[in-house]
């Protein structure tokens, strides 16, 4: 991990343009998934070090390629974090169960439409390279620090993938980071390691926190509807931004995801029929279920 500034550290907002962003703890920038019901109209500070800029605008254009790599050959690998997880816990069967799907389908085909300095996206039929239940103590609220060293365990336990790979680091039930189900769903980021870049996510319990973040939004009671629809929507703008913000942003700083939050959601058939929403299509210029 990188040192950890002190706490007066990167206390300034990213400029309003950068609006799904905040800075961590150790510098580095994050991509926010906001709640369903979250404005944006004011600063909130989520943990020490961190700030939720001011704003959560998309703009109507098309995104720009910003001189980063992207992911080629798309590889995600999920740590389930704390002693509660068990493999039949509803959420470890629909976030397994939905990134081992995702795999050369028409929903996350639309991220192939980008490249980056390293090549273009594509879509193998296999995505899902590993899980893990790792049953070490999570803290009560973990921070970002916390959530990058859980993905570096996770980095040590399966191997580093370089910049295709995606570590999800799942949060067991009841250990909410501070900002979780009142500002935001999730965020994914990159830290330097020994090894290199590494691209986290961090996924908390979504039901935790009910419609907010998705639950019930398309089926009745759909508790787990949360589970697809964020870890997709960050899966997808990783996959286009490993490193943000050096891959496919628009003029506001929204990615393919951002642009297309909590809008026509649906049980996605081009997604193994788990409920999904759309993703931001430079070619039609528009939000699309299907590419």
């Amino acid at each position: 991990m990188q040192s950890v500034p002190s706490t007066n550290d990167h206390l300034s907002a990213l400029p309003v343009t950068q609006s799904h962003a905040m800075m961590l703890e150790n510098g580095s920038v994050a991509h926010v998934m906001f709640t369903r019901d979250y404005t944006g109209s004011s600063a909130v500070y989520t943990d020490p070090a961190h700030l939720v800029p001011l704003a959560r605008a998309s703009s109507s254009s098309n995104l720009t390629w910003h001189g980063g790599p992207v992911q080629t050959t798309p590889k995600i690998y999920i740590v389930f974090w704390g002693s509660k997880w068990t493999t039949n816990d509803g959420v470890y069967k629909t976030l397994t169960g939905f990134m081992n799907a995702i795999g050369g389908g028409k929903w996350i085909n639309s991220d192939t439409q980008y490249s980056g300095s390293n090549g273009q996206i594509s879509n193998p039929s296999s995505q899902l390279a590993g899980t893990w239940i790792d049953p070490s103590s999570v803290p009560r609220r973990p921070s970002s620090s916390n959530v990058g060293a859980e993905a570096q365990r996770a980095v040590t336990h399966f191997g580093y993938g370089g910049v295709n790979a995606n570590y999800i680091v799942a949060i067991q039930s009841g250990n909410d980071p501070s900002g979780f189900k009142t500002q935001w769903c999730a965020w994914h980021s990159s830290e330097s390691e020994s090894e290199g870049t590494v691209s986290f996510t961090n996924l908390p319990y979504q039901p935790d926190a009910g419609a907010s973040c998705g639950a019930g939004s398309v089926n009745n009671p759909g508790t787990d509807d949360g589970v697809s629809i964020v870890g997709g929507h960050e899966e997808a703008e990783t996959q286009t931004d490993p490193q943000p913000n050096t891959g496919w942003l628009d003029s506001s700083g929204s990615e393919n995801g951002d642009k297309c939050a909590w809008q026509n959601l649906e049980n996605n058939p081009n997604a193994g029929g788990y409920p999904t929403q759309p993703l931001w299509s430079n070619a039609t210029s528009s939000c699309v279920q299907s590419y």
